[in-house]
């Protein structure tokens, strides 16, 4: 069974490619949406990757996976250190959820420090460029695969 995964990411990561490429790279939005389908080929998953630049429509997505009991890997950008509307929404998830940055924010401003998401995600990834989103699609896969082990309360294995 091919399991629907939702690769989110937030505010500016449209611009990549063209914003700070040296933090963020040359790559585009295009390229890291094709590398993360392809990664999600090999490890069994369908990628549905999306970027926004507006909360309500982050959120919106995040409710949707939810409902659908969908895994997701977040690039909060920006959201990262301030919305609470977001991680009150992710807190709601009914499936893995794995954060990712592809820069270190431990290793840049002060304001980049906390995550108001971690808390609320199974883990975060960051620091390694785009390679963090194929680590994050792999710990997805992982815990997915997890998840369907995991006996049903009160009886079998799914």
């Amino acid at each position: 069974m091919i399991r629907q995964v939702l690769v989110l990411n937030g505010p500016n990561l449209g611009r990549l490619g063209v914003r700070e490429p040296e933090i963020y790279g040359s790559v585009s939005l295009d390229d890291l949406a094709e590398l993360c389908r392809s990664t999600g080929r090999k490890l069994g998953l369908s990628v549905d990757v999306r970027q926004t630049d507006d909360e309500s429509e982050l959120i919106g997505w995040v409710h949707e996976a939810a409902d659908a009991r969908t895994p997701v890997v977040l690039n909060p950008a920006a959201f990262t250190h301030y919305s609470y509307a977001l991680r009150d929404a992710l807190a709601m998830r009914t499936a893995p959820l794995v954060e990712v940055h592809i820069s270190n924010p431990a290793a840049r401003e002060s304001f980049r420090h906390t995550s108001v998401v971690a808390a609320v995600a199974d883990g975060t990834v960051a620091g390694f460029g785009l390679v963090s989103y194929q680590l994050a699609l792999q710990a997805i896969a992982a815990l997915a695969a997890q998840a369907e082990l995991a006996p049903e309360p009160g009886g079998a294995a799914r």
